[in-house]
């Protein structure tokens, strides 16, 4: 498969590295990637919001922000998602699930960037939200995907 890495440099969620690593490879794998080399870091919001802030003018934090670092013609699959865990608290919070439900839809969501996937238009939206709630059940994870208006 190729090396995942896992840094956590917040203190609000407790990380399953293991878990992670079986969702990256889990996705990849479903996505035909066979080589690859994945970063998953996960910040506080200050990190992210910054993040946010300097790479898509968005100043708020978020969810997730992927980063390519291989060409889409690449044999192999390189980059890094870093995963906002405040958010992902204060998510499962409101809406009632498990903090790590909400992180492994966070990572799923941009390995599915980095294997371009994007939710920029209503039908690549729809394509997207079907192939996170794919791996969510996959997974055994509840369908926590966001929905459709």
């Amino acid at each position: 498969m190729g090396r995942i890495a896992i840094h956590s440099q917040q203190e609000a969620v407790a990380i399953d590295r293991g878990r992670m690593r079986e969702i990256v490879r889990h996705v990849l794998e479903g996505e035909g990637e066979s080589e690859a080399e994945i970063s998953l870091a996960f910040v506080d919001n200050t990190t992210i919001h910054t993040l946010n802030k300097r790479y898509l003018n968005h100043d708020e934090p978020t969810d997730v922000l992927t980063f390519p670092l291989s060409e889409p013609s690449a044999r192999k699959l390189s980059g890094e998602l870093v995963i906002g865990a405040e958010v992902a608290l204060a998510q499962a919070q409101d809406h009632g699930h498990d903090v790590q439900a909400e992180l492994a839809l966070y990572v799923i969501h941009g390995l599915l960037h980095l294997c371009g996937y994007d939710d920029h238009d209503e039908e690549a939206i729809v394509a997207m939200r079907a192939r996170e709630r794919h791996y969510l059940k996959e997974l055994g994870l509840p369908d926590i995907a966001p929905r459709e208006e």
